[in-house]
């Protein structure tokens, strides 16, 4: 991850991400760079606009709904237990989705 973030802060100072400059910013924070991961993150992010994938990945974050009060027969709230492990799935699929692209940068 901390290639990543590197190139987040170079993106986020307005410098073009380039493997030298991940170099100097990982040696800073102590990392020792691995030359094939600098690499493959500045050739992964070669015409990738940063911007519009920040803003489709917080578009994608979607917090919990708020639920009724529950109810009171049994039935109904085995009901409504299923229907809340449906949207915890239907969650936990969008932000797979949207990892996804993160985890192909580590290969």
């Amino acid at each position: 991850m901390e290639y990543v973030y590197g190139a987040l802060l170079l993106h986020s100072a307005g410098s073009e991400i380039e493997e030298e400059k991940l170099k100097k910013v990982l040696e800073s924070a102590g990392v020792k760079p691995d030359d094939a991961r600098v690499k493959s993150v500045v050739g992964s992010l070669k015409g990738v606009n940063i911007e519009d994938v920040l803003k489709n990945a917080a578009a994608t974050t979607v917090a919990a709904p708020a639920h009724a009060a529950p109810a009171s027969g049994a039935s109904e709230k085995k009901e409504t237990k299923k229907e809340e492990h449906k949207e915890e799935k239907k969650q936990e699929g969008s932000e797979d989705d949207a990892l996804a692209g993160l985890s192909s940068l580590f290969g």
